[in-house]
């Protein structure tokens, strides 16, 4: 009897014992579960894309109105927002040396009209004495010298008193077009410098704006082409007509400035300093792109995990430039819709079975 237990728990220590042993080595490689990944397609992307730049809506006609001589502003006529009609008299100047400058250039043109005169009636005389016989040659070419200097004189007079009227002239500002004043930079009884800025005045109708763009966007941009325009503010899509295109950049940056005319909509929507964006086309050729997430460093330089047949394969890429939350990557290792994993890269392997999440 004593046999058959000792037998019996022999035989039960031995199964102890193996069940230990396969619980310590773990579950057999064919029974390895499979690593949840998150994947995404190898997109090809081709045709043209729109880059937004930003602006302002400004005026298409716009002017810092200045005077062309120095005084003190004797009057203003005008306030900020009023309308004004084109040769409206502004602000008025003064200055005490315009009026007596025209006065006298006028004076000076008088006396030598009168001097001329009389010299021209002395050369009738000299000339008839001389075809006498009473006066020499000399004597005629010497008052007909002295007439030919005095015409000069008066043609010199008679240039200065222009200049002084028009300098005279100069004490009004007027309106070179109809529109309203957007601000006023001086004072009634300031002091003003020859073509200091005293007012702002813009044009009632008619916006525009610009945008300062890269010079390889430049290639197939017209002069009248449609560009969109949106409203920063609502969103609101206009169409705008490309006015000037800059050929060069003399700035320290490496961007050209292009304008932008608005109408149609525009006009009655937006208002001057409304933040716009306005629309570039850009042309690209066909390009491979993948999430940024999906490439990883490893010793043999930027790879990704490509999904086949529910297990993973390092495949190595060439990485260019970044758009977005995207890579652009070299054809060749990769094509299109190709799968490749984009969450879960940390506890992967070459060659381990994956199980895709939706």
């Amino acid at each position: 009897m004593s046999a058959r237990i000792l037998a019996i728990l022999a035989v039960l220590i031995l199964l102890q014992a193996c069940s230990r042993a396969e619980s310590l080595d773990g579950p057999p490689e064919s029974v390895i579960s499979a690593v949840p990944v998150r994947v995404a397609p190898v997109e090809l992307r081709a045709g043209d894309e729109v880059l937004r730049f930003a602006s302002v809506a400004r005026v298409r006609q716009r002017a810092n109105l200045t005077f062309q001589v120095a005084g003190v502003i004797a009057g203003r006529e005008v306030e900020i927002g009023q309308e004004v009609t084109q040769g409206q008299v502004l602000v008025r100047l003064y200055n005490p040396q315009l009026l007596p400058a025209r006065d006298a250039a006028q004076a000076r043109l008088d006396q030598l009209h009168s001097e001329l005169k009389q010299a021209q009636r002395d050369l009738e005389r000299t000339q008839t004495l001389n075809e006498e016989g009473v006066l020499p040659i000399r004597d005629l070419e010497q008052q007909r010298s002295r007439v030919e200097g005095l015409e000069s004189a008066l043609a010199n007079a008679r240039a200065n008193l222009d200049q002084a009227e028009q300098l005279s002239q100069e004490s009004s500002l007027r309106a070179p077009f109809a529109g309203h004043i957007e601000e006023v930079l001086l004072e009634t009884g300031e002091f003003v410098q020859a073509g200091q800025p005293v007012l702002r005045l813009a044009a009632r109708e008619g916006l525009e704006t610009e945008v300062q763009v890269p010079a390889h966007l430049l290639t197939g941009l017209n002069v009248g082409e449609v560009v969109p325009v949106w409203s920063t503010l609502n969103g609101a899509q206009f169409e705008g007509v490309v006015s000037e295109i800059a050929m060069g950049s003399s700035g320290s940056g490496a961007l050209y400035p292009v304008l932008v005319s608005l109408s149609g909509a525009a006009l009655s929507t937006l208002r001057t300093g409304d933040a716009l964006e306005v629309g570039i086309n850009r042309q690209r050729q066909e390009q491979l792109l993948i999430p940024l997430n999906a490439v990883m460093r490893s010793a043999e330089g930027l790879t990704v995990f490509r999904v086949v047949d529910d297990h993973v394969s390092r495949v190595p890429v060439t990485v260019g430039q970044i758009q977005g939350d995207y890579v652009v990557v070299e054809q060749g290792t990769l094509s299109q819709h190709d799968a490749v994993v984009y969450a879960g890269l940390t506890r992967l392997a070459e060659g381990d079975p994956v199980e895709v999440l939706r």
